[in-house]
């Protein structure tokens, strides 16, 4: 016996840094049988009850539907599909259940909420004819979708630059705050930063570190500060001229983020695209800006360094 000792609040996982994503699980159960006869009546359909594999599945529809009513972890999320099949093999009903949604968390425990449900009400319709059913192996079998697809793949092949637009910062008046998570966020995927600098606001100073910085040692450039509305804003002009391949989607991507929680966020004027060989994207100055814009964006942007090389997605 191992004792629990202490207390904790029961709370649910905080999901708001999260984006929505295409999200799908397969789970399984298998309901076993004593006996042929209970298979030949469900396959029959002469089970007294009723028809066990559409009552069965509706219950379990239900079952998906309802997962975040009676486990208390669960977040309510839109079921976009559900499929429930079952399959037949000697005395053992097998039951799959694939669920997907486009949201902010899995549907694992949904599938596996699904095929559970499935099998109970299987069970209590055939134990009037047959007392020696057993439901066994309820499991996760396959999901996707997410971060967590990516969440230990590392990419030290890449190495990157931060670069701080702040005359504050610059003149020593205040401290940075941005850069510095930037490079610790890099640090979390794998990429070194090979250089850490902080120039002025000022379109010529933010153009020469940039014509500095892109080149075949650094594949990524970090920009934090001077994309918003402020007359010494000008990060964004300093920039655009010297991108050579704009990608616009990234940059809308970080807005649209970022306007989901604050907002203001539709006032940042970030640009992002290739200078040569090295993708520059341009963030907000804030701690805040720069965390969301990250969790926006990383690691599912660095796919676009295959993709310039000609692979396929």
């Amino acid at each position: 016996m191992i004792p629990i000792s202490g207390k904790k609040i029961a709370k649910m996982v905080n999901i708001t840094r999260k984006s929505n994503t295409l999200r799908k699980a397969i789970a399984s159960a298998i309901l076993s049988v004593s006996k042929q006869e209970t298979i030949d009546a469900v396959v029959q359909r002469k089970v007294p009850k009723g028809d066990v594999f559409e009552f069965a599945r509706a219950a379990g529809l239900f079952g998906v539907k309802k997962t975040s009513d009676v486990i208390p972890d669960c977040h309510p999320l839109p079921i976009e599909f559900t499929s429930i099949t079952f399959e037949i093999n000697g005395l053992d009903i097998i039951i799959s259940v694939e669920v997907h949604t486009i949201y902010k968390t899995g549907v694992e425990v949904e599938a596996m909420h699904g095929a559970s449900v499935t099998a109970l009400t299987m069970y209590d319709m055939l134990k009037p004819i047959d007392k020696g059913i057993e439901i066994k192996n309820i499991k996760l079998l396959e999901k996707s979708g997410g971060k967590s697809d990516l969440k230990h793949k590392k990419f030290p092949e890449l190495k990157a630059a931060v670069v701080v637009c702040s005359d504050s910062v610059f003149d020593s008046k205040a401290e940075d705050y941005s850069g510095k998570l930037a490079i610790s966020r890099l640090e979390q995927l794998g990429i070194a930063t090979l250089k850490y600098e902080i120039v002025p606001d000022d379109i010529k100073a933010i153009q020469n570190v940039a014509k500095e910085l892109c080149n075949s040692e650094h594949q990524l450039v970090i920009f934090t500060g001077g994309t918003g509305l402020s007359p010494r804003d000008v990060t964004p002009e300093a920039i655009l001229p010297l991108i050579e391949r704009k990608i616009d989607g990234i940059m809308e991507t970080a807005r649209r983020y970022g306007q989901e929680r604050m907002p203001y966020a539709m006032l940042s004027r970030g640009i992002a695209g290739f200078i040569g060989e090295t993708l520059v994207i341009t963030l907000p100055g804030s701690k805040n800006g720069v965390a969301e814009s990250m969790d926006a964006l990383f690691p599912q942007v660095l796919h676009l360094f295959s993709v310039n090389k000609g692979q396929k997605h």
